[in-house]
């Protein structure tokens, strides 16, 4: 096995922490996997020119900062992201009532649907249609689960027939099959420069290069996006218009209508990411309704109904639909008709709709219950999402804050989690908000937090 041995080029400051850095750069971007083991340190000196002190410093730091553990007799290993205050490592979505407090995960409540889902899972076990909902299924025996989500993608503001509406195991399931329809090796996808990572994870597996469109306070900036496509010939890109995590950003009227125009006339595929627009009913119009031939939209029932409901639906223009379909049959035959037919009932008897106007409402309180906490602290957020971004003081690296908060008990997720370019991600932590079922839980986390971002700057600045 080759020997770890850091990128130090474009790092500045002192050489040990020019080794941390780019350590972190290399844990946020999958190439040091949780579980790896580092090479001794003299060894790394050793291979860098640089003394053993300076490696020793740097395994010493990226410690601190809970990059590594060390393990006697063993050595040291690249740890999970997300950090116990015990010092254990943290792999579960468990929503647990004692514990680390966790606002890292993007989840919405699971708690609105279960009532739901339970009458109607009663309803299917005792009616004629369960036979043929436990057999395989072939499109035309699909009839009415597509007309469900041509019901679903019109409540999201999108005009389809059935024939346009493709069903997929949740919207992560759909992106995948998009990337596998569409592009080719060698092609360029374009994101934005703080996106959903499993796409730019899709991306590599599939050796699809990938390209950054500028972003400022507003989201994607159009004339970035059409200076790329003048110089780069790109093949799609892939952006989340409305409540974008992490910025929470939703694209303005005019930005939408520019993105889209640009992308006609330069004949790219937008892939629109709008599995939140169901919580936010006041946005402007997809980019899908703007230019129906030059995108695909991708939506779920997952955050707007219930997150272990794995349905999603996509819709695309009509020369695009085959290759969707024959992605969804290469990758898993079809989508579970059972878990459908659930969809289907949710959607026809008008309970999804309702479900994600409750989950907008406790987005609100929990919006709410933020603001009356974080006070004065300068931070960015919608009534209608589930999180909020919060830019760290100047001197306060994003790592130690995450550290410092899980030092306490609270799990955050930081910027680099989301930067492609993980050098360039910005001093900012997500703060996720319904993901914690008790609110008293979720009301100490946040005071947690809001109590750091008061103390000195000093507090968290390292010693260079």
């Amino acid at each position: 096995m080759a020997i770890w041995l850091p990128d130090l080029e474009g790092h500045d400051g002192p050489k040990y922490l020019q080794i941390v850095e780019a350590m972190a750069d290399d844990i946020a971007s999958g190439r040091l996997a949780p579980g790896t083991r580092l090479p001794p340190h003299r060894e790394l000196a050793y291979q860098l020119g640089v003394s053993a002190n300076t490696t020793s410093r740097a395994y010493a730091e990226a410690v601190r900062r809970a990059l590594l553990r060390g393990e006697v007799g063993r050595g040291t290993f690249v740890r999970s992201v997300e950090v116990h205050s015990s010092g254990e490592t943290l792999n579960t979505l468990h929503r647990a009532r004692e514990g680390p407090i966790d606002l890292s995960r993007n989840l919405p409540s699971p708690g609105f649907a279960e009532p739901h889902v339970r009458r109607i899972l009663a309803d299917i076990s005792s009616g004629s249609s369960l036979p043929a909902l436990l057999d395989y299924q072939a499109e035309a025996d699909l009839t009415s689960h597509s007309e469900a989500g041509r019901q679903w993608l019109e409540f999201c503001g999108i005009t389809a027939s059935r024939d346009q509406v493709v069903a997929t195991i949740g919207a992560q399931h759909g992106l995948l099959c998009v990337l596998t329809s569409i592009l080719n090796p060698g092609d360029l996808l374009l994101t934005e420069p703080l996106t959903y990572m499993p796409v730019c994870a899709m991306a590599e597996r599939l050796d699809i290069h990938t390209g950054q469109v500028e972003m400022d306070a507003e989201g994607v900036i159009p004339e970035s996006f059409d200076t790329l496509c003048r110089m780069s010939n790109p093949k799609a890109f892939y952006l989340t218009p409305t409540l974008q995590a992490p910025t929470t950003v939703t694209l303005s009227d005019q930005r939408r209508q520019a993105i889209a125009e640009i992308a006609a006339n330069h004949s790219v595929v937008l892939i629109e990411d709008d599995v939140f627009g169901a919580l936010k009913p006041d946005r402007p119009a997809p980019l899908a309704a703007r230019a129906p031939d030059h995108a695909i939209y991708v939506t779920s029932l997952s955050k707007a109904v219930a997150p272990g409901l794995r349905v999603g639906f996509l819709t695309a223009p009509e020369r695009l639909v085959p290759a969707l379909r024959h992605a969804v049959n290469l990758s898993v035959w079809m989508t579970p008709p059972l878990i459908l037919e659930v969809a289907t009932r949710l959607i026809g008897e008008r309970t999804a709709s309702t479900l994600a106007t409750q989950q907008r409402r406790l987005a609100t309180q929990r919006q709410n219950l933020a603001r009356s906490i974080l006070g004065e602290i300068d931070y960015a957020a919608d009534a209608n999402g589930l999180h909020i971004w919060l830019p760290l003081p100047e001197g306060v690296r994003s790592d130690v804050f995450r550290t410092q908060c899980a030092q306490q008990g609270v799990l955050v997720s930081e910027g680099r989690s989301f930067a492609p370019c993980a050098n360039l991600a910005p001093k900012a932590v997500r703060l996720c908000l319904s993901h914690e079922p008790d609110e008293t839980r979720l009301t100490e986390g946040l005071q947690t937090v809001a109590n750091l971002m008061r103390g000195s700057s000093s507090r968290f600045a390292l010693n260079i």
